[in-house]
């Protein structure tokens, strides 16, 4: 979250045995030169004799082109391994030292790196970080400090523990339809697609409604409600069926009007008690990097947006704003592996989203993970084939279907770019979570097993699971299902799967259907389209008859329902 705190918290202990808390010092104001320079360490993990820990300096003095930490224990902590940092221990004292890559440390500039390490009694954390020799965190005159801040830790992964909330207008609809009270119990998210959302649309129910119930239902225990924040300026600058109310240069208007009034709802005390996460801008910062300059998939709506930064000053202020209250978990939406996960797209998406988390006045700490596959198709796991086969003396990624990316499914994609993502700057804590509402391909189109090994093409065709006739294919998808249920902590580095698009929602309409909602008619939400170099000019696999993005489809839904895997 963000903070312009000077103090260092020195006197908080952690109680041996808890687990899944995170006890920050707090970093200083990056703008106050008094300050050198400000560290946040903080426990992502903690069990009886070990503990992993995540720490982010930052510099306010001259630049540097090296760079080393040092702390000391008051127990008997000892670091056993580290990650984006040499770190050594002498005795009780610790020294971080910077790795080649990312030794350069600009004024105001900010290095992360973790931690593991065992203790034993209290898990205390450092009373004083020095950098380069240098006290951090404490003003230079030694005036008065200010005191510890009141929001208090978040935990490391919001979802342990705690039930979902169930949004009753979705679960009302799918009850509403032949076998769908199977499902209509799941948690899913609440959409705040445009400003008249934040006080419901047409008599529905408005964000304080929703965490109002939210209340209720939370009863005793923990409980997460999921919002997706999805209103930027220019929205989906390469799909029309998604466009927003918002025009490309209103961003104040995102600001004051849309981000501004949900901050406000967010940090009432009365809802204090919620875990609230937020899914960050669907669709729209790898946009800067795929769908942009001389690149065959450019628009020239995706060229605007990329000159005037309103996409990454969005969302630093959303990130900013909504980071503030110490029980939101803001989650920046990171795409696909169909989308990014070749060499090209890569690591220039984790740069664009690094830009877009520290713009704005928002920092990486504001970030407490990443989504993929929101809305989408991406099969979860390929059992059937990997990215190291060879078939007919070709690499599987020769194949059409692959077509030279790295990455082959979606709990793989979110694992490397997870990684990719701490490299670029974030806190190695961060957490993932993917959307498997749709991702499931069940049913009798589902293979059993690996395709024949006459070619490359027959032996990935016939043994992957997602169906769909181009990956690049994203509008209710033919043949499409259900995937895993919601669960927390189903992978290594993964929070959680949910279901952050609603199932039976539509993605768009496939004929144009005059709206006051700013959404546009997409050719890839027409059956009979065959395409653009986005999805190789293939048709584009949408199901007929659909409405507009975001309203129900009956025939989408029981679709879903019929191939669900695991099967209903």
């Amino acid at each position: 979250m963000s903070r312009t705190r000077t103090a260092i918290l020195a006197a908080l202990a952690l109680v041996a045995g808890a687990s899944g808390t995170a006890f920050a010092v707090v970093p200083g104001d990056v703008g106050a030169a008094a300050v050198p320079c400000t560290v946040d360490y903080q426990v992502q993990n903690q069990w009886d004799t070990g503990f992993t820990a995540a720490v982010t300096v930052t510099n306010n003095g001259a630049a540097k082109s090296s760079w080393a930490l040092k702390w000391s224990y008051a127990g008997n902590q000892k670091v056993t391994s580290g990650w984006n940092a040499k770190l050594s221990q002498s005795g009780t004292a610790v020294t971080a030292a910077n790795e080649s890559y990312n030794g350069t440390l600009a004024t105001g500039g900010s290095a992360s790196f973790g931690f593991q390490g065992t203790y034993s009694g209290t898990n205390a954390i450092p009373a004083t970080f020095t950098l380069d020799g240098v006290t951090c965190n404490v003003d230079d005159g030694g005036g008065p400090t200010d005191p510890p801040d009141p929001t208090g830790p978040k935990v490391d992964n919001p979802y342990s523990g705690a039930k979902v909330y169930v949004n009753p207008e979705w679960s009302a609809k799918a009850a509403a339809e032949p076998g769908g009270s199977r499902i209509s119990n799941q948690p899913t998210g609440v959409w705040l697609d445009r400003i008249a959302a934040i006080n419901g649309v047409n008599g529905g129910m408005g964000l304080r409604d929703h965490l109002d119930t939210a209340l209720t239902q939370k009863g005793s225990g923990e409980l997460v409600v999921q919002l997706v924040i999805y209103n930027l300026p220019g929205r989906d600058c390469a799909a029309l069926a998604s466009n927003g109310e918002l025009g490309p240069t209103e961003i104040d208007r995102y600001k004051t009007q849309y981000i501004d009034p949900i901050a406000a709802i967010l940090a009432d005390p009365k809802y204090a008690a919620l875990r609230i996460v937020t899914t960050i801008e669907i669709d729209s910062l790898p946009n800067l990097v795929t769908n942009t300059g001389s690149r065959p998939t450019a628009t020239p709506q995706c060229d605007v947006m990329k000159a005037n930064g309103n996409y990454q000053k969005g969302v630093g202020y959303a990130l900013n704003k909504l980071g503030d209250a110490p029980n939101v978990y803001n989650y920046i939406d990171a795409g696909h592996h169909g989308w990014i996960g070749w060499d090209d797209n890569f690591a220039a998406s984790a740069t664009v989203m690094k830009e877009a988390a520290t713009s704005e006045g928002a920092t990486v700490n504001d970030v407490h993970g990443f989504i993929t596959n929101t809305a989408n198709y991406s099969a979860l796991k390929e059992n059937n084939f990997t990215i190291n086969d060879n078939v007919a003396g070709k690499s599987v990624r020769e194949s059409k279907w692959v077509d030279w990316n790295r990455y082959v499914d979606e709990l793989s994609f979110a694992q490397g770019f997870r990684n990719q993502l701490v490299t670029t700057g974030f806190n190695s804590g961060i957490g993932m979570l993917i959307d498997t509402s749709r991702n499931g391909w069940g049913g009798t189109a589902r293979p059993t097993g690996p395709g024949a090994t006459t070619t490359v093409d027959t032996y990935i065709d016939g043994g992957r699971y997602d169906r769909r006739i181009h990956i690049g294919n994203w509008c209710n998808q033919s043949g499409a299902g259900l995937g895993e249920r919601p669960q927390a902590n189903p992978a290594t580095g993964i929070d959680a799967y949910v279901w952050m698009k609603p199932p039976g929602e539509s993605d768009g309409s496939s004929q144009f259907i005059e709206n006051d909602e700013g959404k546009g008619f997409d050719r890839m939400c027409d059956p009979t389209y065959t395409g653009n170099p986005r999805n190789g000019n293939n048709l584009s696999g949408a199901l007929p008859n659909s409405p507009l993005s975001g309203h129900w489809f009956s025939a989408q839904f029981q679709e879903l329902m019929k191939n669900a895997y695991p099967a209903l």
